[in-house]
C-alpha cells in the first residue's frame, strides 16, 4: 500500500491522500472529517500542506523526494477491530490536527 501511494504522489503531486479500509473512513468521517482530510492506515502530504509534527511509534514517516512525506500508521494491517490501531490513529489525529495538516483541502496556488 505505502508503494502504491509514494507511486501517486510522484505521479499525480496531491496535497493529500489517504490509503485505508472504507470502515475505517467511515467511522472518522462521522466524526471530524472535512472533504479529504483525515487519518488512514496510509497518509500522504504535500510540503504545500505544511510539516508533519513528530508522530508517536509505531508510526513511520518516509520523505516522497522533495514532494512530501508519507505517514504509515503501522508496519501491519491497520483494522478497525484492533483497539491499538484505532487508539493510535485517535492520538495521530489529534496532533496532526493541531499542526494544522488536516485542514479542508484548498486549490492549489497558480504557477
Amino acid at each position: 500500500m505505502t508503494e502504491a501511494l509514494r507511486a501517486m504522489a510522484l505521479a499525480w503531486d496531491p496535497e493529500w491522500a489517504v490509503a485505508t479500509s472504507h470502515e475505517h473512513r467511515d467511522t472518522v468521517v462521522q466524526g471530524f472529517a472535512h472533504a479529504g482530510t483525515f487519518v488512514g492506515w496510509v497518509m500522504y502530504f504535500s510540503r504545500l500542506r505544511g510539516t508533519v509534527p513528530p508522530l508517536p511509534a509505531p508510526v513511520r514517516m518516509d520523505p516522497v523526494e522533495d514532494k512530501g512525506t508519507l505517514v504509515i500508521l503501522t508496519p501491519e494491517r491497520f483494522t478497525t477491530s484492533n483497539p491499538e490501531h484505532v487508539a493510535l490513529a485517535a492520538r495521530v489525529q489529534e496532533l496532526l490536527n493541531r499542526a494544522g495538516l488536516l485542514r479542508p483541502l484548498q486549490p492549489w496556488p497558480a504557477d
